[in-house]
């Protein structure tokens, strides 16, 4: 790792992809495209991107508060800013109406000519991928965690990580590294495909508590375990029992264990072993659970450890209002606890309060009659 030494220019960047994150909680694994933006906002979708900046523009602020920030007009930069109580300088100009990838990558090359010591990007895999290409290793960079799809190793691991470690480059030296820009094909996604592939490196600060990993697949020969976990959560769940039933290789044994026809990226409700809602949106999960008792059983994220707040934002705050903390099942295969060495599982829906409430340790179902209590942390 390179160190980032004192400040040169005392400036940070901003550029938030305002559309990022738009279709996840209503299932459709991404918000890539104008239909698919069209067709989120027709389902209800309500941007958040915008509000995590600005999430993590405060963090900054409350450690510099006089912060020099260069940022897009708008709803590129601008807004969050302003909501934040920063001042503030814009670059560039953005043309009325939806912005694009060229927007991005317009002014994020702009933001790097102005002279920043960081840009600080808001948005997805899409928008790191934009980023890499239009400034690649000419100036550090930071994800603030706002997509649908967040599996590259350039984000923080939420938004006020973000902001206090874009602090940090301004106050003191901090080690930079190669981190992987990763992004998968949203139709691929959509038919359950989960494959990302490699895009290249960006430089980001790095401090291990606060830069979420890479997603890693599953290790190999742990198809063993995750029928002893179906088998266990065949034994725990009664068939009259409502189950929020989240993605992963796991979570798919145990619905091929159950009898349940799965979606393979998505999320499920069931009853025993009936599909009761297939890909369903975080609207129909919350509707459900505020009716009645409803479990969740989900698996983390391989290599990031996440068990809300990536991948599955249809497991979202509105659903996790209404099901007990005992409800939660966490199921993980031990080489999947093993790979994070250490490192807790965490949480990031957005809503500060449901992250708190999910912290501390719940036990991690790891085999047939067999658990482990595990950290979880906000």
């Amino acid at each position: 790792m390179d160190p980032l030494k004192a400040a040169r220019t005392g400036r940070i960047g901003l550029v938030v992809n305002p559309i990022a994150g738009l279709g996840g909680r209503v299932a459709l694994k991404g918000s890539d495209g104008a239909a698919v933006q069209h067709q989120a906002l027709a389902l209800g979708a309500v941007p958040e991107a915008g509000d995590r900046a600005r999430r993590a523009l405060e963090a900054l602020g409350r450690v510099r508060p006089n912060v020099q920030l260069l940022t897009a007009p708008g709803a590129m930069g601008a807004s969050a800013a302003a909501a934040a109580g920063l001042a503030f300088a814009t670059v560039g100009e953005i043309a009325a109406g939806a912005t694009t990838a060229e927007d991005t990558r317009r002014i994020a090359r702009a933001i790097r000519d102005a002279g920043v010591d960081l840009l600080l990007f808001a948005g997805g895999d899409g928008t790191a991928r934009d980023i890499h290409d239009a400034i690649g290793h000419t100036v550090p960079v930071l994800g603030i965690p706002a997509g649908v799809k967040v599996y590259s190793a350039v984000f923080a691991v939420n938004p006020s990580r973000a902001g206090e470690l874009a602090a940090a480059v301004l106050t003191s030296a901090v080690a930079l590294a190669d981190r992987e820009v990763l992004d998968l094909d949203e139709d691929a996604y959509r038919a359950g495909r989960v494959s990302p592939a490699l895009h290249g490196y960006l430089r980001v600060p790095y401090r291990r508590e606060s830069v979420q990993g890479g997603k890693e697949p599953a290790p190999l020969g742990d198809q063993s375990a995750a029928d002893a976990i179906a088998r266990d959560l065949v034994w725990r769940l009664r068939p009259d029992q409502l189950c929020i039933l989240g993605p992963g290789t796991t979570t798919r044994a145990i619905a091929r264990r159950l009898g349940v026809d799965k979606t393979l990226a998505g999320v499920d409700l069931i009853r025993g072993s009936a599909l009761v809602i297939a890909d369903a949106t975080e609207h129909q999960l919350a509707t459900a659970a505020a009716a009645e008792r409803t479990w969740v059983v989900v698996t983390p994220i391989g290599g990031q450890g996440f068990l809300f707040g990536r991948g599955i934002p249809q497991i979202g705050p509105a659903v996790l209002r209404h099901v007990r903390r005992e409800d939660i099942l966490v199921v993980a295969t031990t080489a999947k606890l093993a790979a994070l060495h250490g490192q807790p599982l965490l949480v990031d829906t957005g809503d500060a309060a449901v992250d708190a409430s999910l912290a501390g340790y719940l036990p991690v179902i790891t085999g047939y009659r067999e658990s482990t209590p595990y950290r979880i942390a906000a």
